[in-house]
């Protein structure tokens, strides 16, 4: 069994080879840059699809091979490692593993279970539309690591009926991509649910000043109804088609839920100490920043009412995370609520996954190839502007696979910009399209932060991830391109 796991990696490698030589010959020599890089960029994926090298290991390889082949040097690279993005990330890890410790994630699940039912698609249903909302206000990250461990705790929760063993496995991918999913289809809704839509938001208005405002309320006439349309289709693709969920009973009686809540007791001094510290951390999330509804009318962040604008997310997790060691434990005498023994278990590879996504952004930009892609856009030359929605929420779904939402977002709306202005269209109508399918890379951990999240989980494979992030991004490429065809005209007073 061993030596035809070594044999596969091998034959896999030789393809990986193979790949990036073809790849590297397709760009024109006069792109040097681009032809390495674009030959990185097959390495890194198929290792890190197929498992060839262990993913975080993969994820460090831009550290040698961008210096080696002289697209970044390693100062540069390094510097991708250390975003503050990651250290969110391991906040949120931080106060999601105080939850554990403390047990009140097993509290607040079976209060969940209690509310939502023991159907497992009703289930997955449920986190899925909570998490939406949340990234509605708040970063998508932020969303998610509210989520994951509440479901984290159902999961282990239902695990306990070894009669549901089989079913567990479907429900927890189920559910953990749900929420991963969920999470950017909720950011799509309003201009702040997501980086891409802010950068729509100032590029639009910078580029066309005298064109109409995209106000605050026209977004989510366009948004609410592209996120609800996508939750439903995507929950009903997840659970009755993916992974095809049977309908269920985890639980013989609702009773049993109940009882487990009333065996828990009262709640604990530790258990309110980390929901108060962690409600704390999502407090300042959602009221950090401005949320401007219109030119007249904002609501002022405590970043620009105290003039903290260089306090981000990050340094609210990390914050609020050191609280966790300096605040004493009352069940464990001379303890804090966390001990850095505590977080041995966390999952730290994923670090380096995130470091690796950024830096082959980054090395996308340096070398010339995110430039190379882009232009592309400008050579399309067709009559039906439907049909250039179609290929730029095609290409734009696909390209945020493998590269920062954001990065591109900044590369390709100007691009985009230019393009209608010769075409003769409203911008609106490439610009949007491109910035929703931005955040519609469901496919791989490193094509948005929270899959990468989910997939620390350990309850999500990689080729899982992949085979139904291939349907979740056809499926939004026809919600983005049928809901911005039927609403443009009433929203933003475009014709299509």
């Amino acid at each position: 069994m061993i030596l035809s796991l070594h044999k596969k990696k091998g034959l896999l490698g030789i393809l990986t080879i193979i790949l990036a030589v073809i790849v590297y010959h397709l760009i024109p020599e006069e792109f040097g840059q681009a032809q390495i890089m674009a030959s990185i960029v097959v390495v890194m994926a198929m290792c890190w699809v197929f498992e060839i090298l262990p993913i975080p290991v993969t994820s460090l390889l831009p550290l040698v091979l961008f210096p080696v082949f002289e697209i970044m040097n390693a100062k540069a690279t390094a510097s991708f490692y250390g975003k503050d993005m990651i250290f969110l990330f391991l906040g949120g890890l931080i106060l999601a593993k105080a939850l554990q410790v403390s047990n009140l994630h097993q509290r607040i699940a079976l209060h969940i279970l209690n509310i939502i039912g023991s159907q497992p698609s009703r289930l997955v249903l449920g986190f899925m539309i909570t998490t939406a909302f949340l990234s509605m206000w708040i970063s998508n990250t932020s969303s998610v690591m509210v989520m994951m461990p509440i479901a984290i705790s159902i999961i282990e929760q239902i695990k306990s009926n070894e009669q549901q063993h089989k079913m567990v496995s479907k429900l927890a991918v189920s559910m953990m991509l749900g929420i991963a999913y969920s999470a950017d289809i909720g950011g799509m809704a309003t201009l702040i649910g997501t980086p891409p839509n802010m950068v729509f938001m100032e590029m639009y208005h910078e580029m066309f000043p005298n064109l109409s405002v995209v106000s605050f309320s026209q977004w989510l006439m366009l948004g609410i109804p592209l996120s609800l349309m996508f939750l439903g289709t995507g929950w009903l693709l997840l659970t009755k088609v993916i992974f095809r969920i049977p309908k269920v009973n985890l639980f013989e009686s609702k009773n049993i839920v109940k009882n487990q809540l009333k065996n828990l007791g009262k709640i604990t001094q530790d258990e309110l100490l980390a929901g108060i510290v962690f409600g704390t951390a999502i407090l300042l999330w959602v009221t950090g920043s401005d949320i401007r509804f219109s030119d007249n009318f904002n609501i002022k962040g405590w970043r620009s009412l105290y003039s903290l604008e260089m306090v981000t997310d990050a340094s609210v997790a990390i914050g609020t995370a050191v609280l966790l060691f300096i605040i004493p434990s009352k069940k464990r005498k001379n303890e804090m609520l966390l001990k850095w023994e505590h977080l041995k278990d966390l999952p730290w590879g994923i670090l380096f996954l995130f470091g690796g996504g950024f830096a082959l952004a980054g090395g996308f930009e340096a070398s010339g190839l995110s430039k190379l892609i882009g232009n592309l856009f400008t050579n399309v030359d067709v009559n039906s502007p439907i049909f250039l929605v179609v290929i730029v929420c095609f290409l734009l779904t696909f390209l945020t696979e493998i590269t920062s939402n954001t990065a591109t977002t900044n590369l390709v709306l100007p691009i985009l910009a230019k393009a209608s202005i010769v075409l003769g269209i409203d911008p609106r109508i490439l610009m949007i399209p491109a910035t929703l399918s931005a955040s519609c890379a469901f496919m791989m951990p490193v094509a948005s932060p929270t899959q990468a999240i989910i997939f620390g989980s350990g309850y999500v494979k990689i080729k899982q991830m992949v085979r139904a992030g291939i349907l979740f991004n056809l499926l939004g490429i026809i919600v983005v391109t049928l809901t911005f065809y039927l609403l443009a005209n009433f929203v933003f007073g475009i014709s299509i």
